[in-house]
C-alpha cells in the first residue's frame, strides 16, 4: 500500500520535503573525518534526489510517468529507445566512453509537463542533439503514448566519471526504470548495485535483457530471473530482445521490442496503474529518504563535536599562553638580566636600602633626591621593561601556535583545516613582534598616566611628581613584576629588594592602600592588553572553525524533519487503511 496522501496532505507533505531539503542543506560536513567521504556523497544524492524529484513529481503528481532507460555499456540502450519510439531520436554511442546529453522523448501533448522548473530542474532544456550532459534534450513524437515520457540515459558503469554520476542523476528522478542488460553484462556488480538500491527504495523496475543470442535467451533468463528473486526484485517484470539485424535508420524488427511496447502502451493506458507506480516509487524514494537522514544527522552531529574538540585544543594552548605570561610578569621573573640592572642604576642599592627602616617622611625625601634628575635611567628601566615582556609574549605565542598546532595534526579534520590554512599557523604571526612592542608601549603609558592621575589628587606629592613621575612609573611597573614574589635564593636579596624599593618608594608618596589598587589596576591593564595579542592569534585557529558555519542545532533539525515526514506519511497510511473496504 502507498502512503502518498491526496489533497492537503500533499500540500504538507510537500511543505515538510522542502524543510527536509534545507535541514540537509544546512547539516554540513566539512571536516575530514572518518567516513565523511561517502556521508557527503549521500547527503547530495539526498539533496539531489529531492530537488530532480521528490518535490516536483509532488508537486506534479499527474504528469507522465518517466521511465528511465539505463544499464551497462553495450546493452543497447539507445538502439532499444529508437526502436520503441520508432524513429532515430537519440544516438547509439559507437565510440567509449560517450559524452552527451541525455534525450527525454515525450507525447507532443505531454510538453507542458517537462519544463525548467519540473523535473531535473538543473538540466537546461534543448531541442537539438548536443554533447553538453548538463543539457535535456527534448524530443516530442506522437509514437509516445501519452502519459508516458522515455529517457535515455548515460552507461551506469562507464569510464568517464560525469557519465556515471548523470546516470545515477537520472535513474533517481525515474519513476520506473527500464534497466537493460545483455547476455555478455547481465551478472556484472555496477548494474546490480543500482538495482539493489532500486530494492530498497521500492522503485518500479522492469529489466530488459537485450542483445541475447536465440540459443542463449532460456539459460540466461533463467538465471537472470533467480538474481532478480533473491535480490528483491522478484515482481520485477522481465523482457528478452533477442538479437538480430537493424534496419538502415539503426532500428531493431517492430517484433523485437513488441512485447516491451506493449507493456509501456498498456501501462500508459491505465491511469490507475501508471498512478499506483508513481506513487509506488515517489513514497519509496521518501521513505528511503527520511531513513537515510539519520546517517546525515549523526554525521552532522560528529562534525560539530569534532569542531569543538578543535577550538578547545586552540583555546586550552592560547589560555596556557596568557597564564604563563601572566604568572612570568607577577612572580620576578622579569626582575632579571637587564631590567634588574637598569632599575638598580636608576634607585642605587645603597643608602636607599638602607635607609628602608627610617620614617616615612625622611624616606621620601631621600627618594626624591634620588629621582630627581635622573630621566635617563628611567628611560633606560622602560626600554629594558619594554624588551622584556615583548620577548616573553613572543616566546609563549610561539609555544602557544606549536602547541595548538600539534594537537590539531594529530586528527585528519585537523590535519584538513592547517593545510587549507594558507600560512603556518604553527609558528606566532609575522606581524606580532610589531603588535606586542606596540601592546608595551600602550600599556606603559598606562602606568604612566595612573601615576600622574594618582599624584595629581595629593598636593603633598606635587615635588615628586614634578621631579620623577617617570620614575615613580617605572617603580609601579617593578611593584607589578614582584606581586608574587615568586624569587629565590640569592635573587631575593638582590632584585627582591630592589623591588620592595619600588614598593617603599610608591607607598611613601601615595599610601599603602592607593599603591596596593595602583599596582591592581596596572596588573590589570598588562593582563588585558596581553590577552588581546594572545586572543588575535588565537583567531587564526578559531577563524577557520567559524568559518565552517556548523550550526549546533543543524542534527536536531535533520532529525525532527525527517520525523514530521515520517509522521505525515504513517497519518496517510492510515487514511488508506480506514478507507479501503
Amino acid at each position: 500500500m502507498t502512503h502518498i496522501a491526496a489533497g492537503g496532505g500533499d500540500t504538507q507533505m510537500l511543505t515538510s520535503l522542502v524543510r527536509l531539503r534545507g535541514a540537509l542543506q544546512v547539516a554540513a560536513l566539512p571536516l575530514d573525518l572518518v567516513g565523511v567521504d561517502e556521508q557527503r556523497a549521500a547527503r547530495q544524492e539526498m539533496v539531489d534526489q529531492l530537488e530532480d524529484y521528490a518535490i516536483p513529481r509532488l508537486m506534479t503528481i499527474d504528469a507522465p510517468l518517466l521511465a528511465v532507460v539505463g544499464g551497462s555499456t553495450g546493452a543497447g540502450k539507445s538502439t532499444l529507445v529508437n526502436s520503441l519510439v520508432g524513429r532515430r531520436v537519440t544516438t547509439p554511442g559507437l565510440l567509449r566512453p560517450t559524452t552527451r546529453s541525455p534525450v527525454l522523448v515525450h507525447h507532443p501533448d505531454d510538453a507542458e509537463w517537462f519544463g525548467q522548473d519540473r523535473l531535473l530542474p538543473d538540466l537546461e532544456r534543448v531541442t537539438h542533439s548536443t554533447d553538453d550532459p548538463d543539457a535535456l534534450q527534448l524530443v516530442a513524437s506522437d509514437t509516445v503514448p501519452q502519459g508516458l515520457a522515455i529517457l535515455d540515459a548515460p552507461d551506469v558503469d562507464s569510464v568517464e566519471e560525469r557519465n556515471r554520476l548523470l546516470a545515477a542523476q537520472l535513474l533517481s528522478a525515474a519513476d520506473l526504470w527500464l534497466f537493460v542488460t545483455s547476455a555478455a553484462r547481465y551478472a556484472d556488480q555496477v548494474p546490480w548495485e543500482f538495482l539493489k538500491q532500486a530494492a530498497e527504495r521500492s522503485t518500479s523496475v522492469a529489466i530488459i535483457l537485450d542483445r541475447t543470442p536465440d540459443d542463449a535467451v532460456q539459460t540466461v533468463a533463467t538465471h537472470l530471473a533467480r538474481m532478480l528473486a533473491s535480490r528483491g526484485l522478484k515482481d520485477s517484470p522481465l523482457f528478452t530482445v533477442v538479437e538480430g539485424k537493424v534496419d538502415a535508420d539503426g532500428l531493431l524488427p517492430p517484433e523485437a521490442v513488441a512485447d516491451v511496447r506493449g507493456w509501456l502502451e498498456s501501462l500508459a493506458a491505465d491511469g490507475g496503474a501508471r498512478s499506483a507506480v508513481v506513487k509506488q516509487t515517489l513514497d519509496g524514494a521518501i521513505r528511503t529518504l527520511t531513513r537515510r537522514t539519520h546517517a546525515i544527522a549523526d554525521a552532522a552531529s560528529a562534525q560539530i563535536e569534532a569542531a569543538g574538540r578543535l577550538r578547545l585544543d586552540a583555546d586550552l594552548a592560547y589560555d596556557e599562553a596568557v597564564d604563563e605570561i601572566a604568572l612570568a610578569s607577577a612572580d620576578g621573573t622579569l626582575l632579571r638580566g637587564e631590567v634588574l640592572a637598569r632599575w638598580q642604576e636608576f634607585v642605587g642599592t645603597g643608602d636607599l636600602l638602607k635607609s628602608l627602616e627610617n620614617r616615612v617622611g625622611w624616606i621620601r625625601d631621600r627618594v626624591v633626591s634620588a629621582v630627581k634628575g635622573k630621566p635617563q635611567q628611567a628611560e633606560r628601566v622602560t626600554v629594558a621593561v619594554e624588551s622584556g615582556l615583548e620577548t616573553l609574549i613572543l616566546e609563549r605565542a610561539e609555544s602557544a601556535a606549536e602547541r595548538a598546532a600539534a594537537s590539531w595534526q594529530l586528527t585528519p579534520a585537523g590535519q584538513g583545516l592547517l593545510q587549507g590554512a594558507g600560512q603556518d599557523l604553527g609558528r606566532a604571526s609575522r606581524d606580532l613582534r610589531r603588535r606586542a612592542e606596540r601592546a608595551v608601549r600602550d600599556w606603559q603609558q598606562d602606568v604612566l598616566t595612573m601615576v600622574r592621575t594618582e599624584g595629581a589628587e595629593k598636593r603633598s606629592t606635587a615635588r615628586v611628581l614634578a621631579y620623577g613621575v617617570n620614575g615613580l612609573s617605572v617603580a609601579l611597573m617593578v611593584t607589578v613584576f614582584s606581586a608574587t614574589a615568586g624569587l629565590t635564593g640569592a635573587e631575593v636579596g638582590i632584585a627582591g629588594g630592589s623591588a620592595l624599593l619600588g614598593q617603599k618608594l610608591l607607598e611613601a608618596v601615595f599610601g599603602d592602600q592607593a599603591v596596593r589598587t595602583l599596582a591592581e589596576r596596572a596588573r590589570r591593564a598588562l593582563d588585558l592588553r596581553v590577552r588581546e595579542l594572545l586572543d588575535s592569534e588565537r583567531t587564526r585557529y578559531t577563524k577557520l572553525i567559524d568559518a565552517l558555519e556548523l550550526q549546533p542545532a543543524a542534527p536536531d533539525q535533520l532529525r525532527q524533519a525527517s520525523r514530521r515526514v515520517d509522521d505525515l506519511r504513517f497519518a496517510a497510511a492510515q487514511r488508506g487503511e480506514e478507507s479501503s473496504p
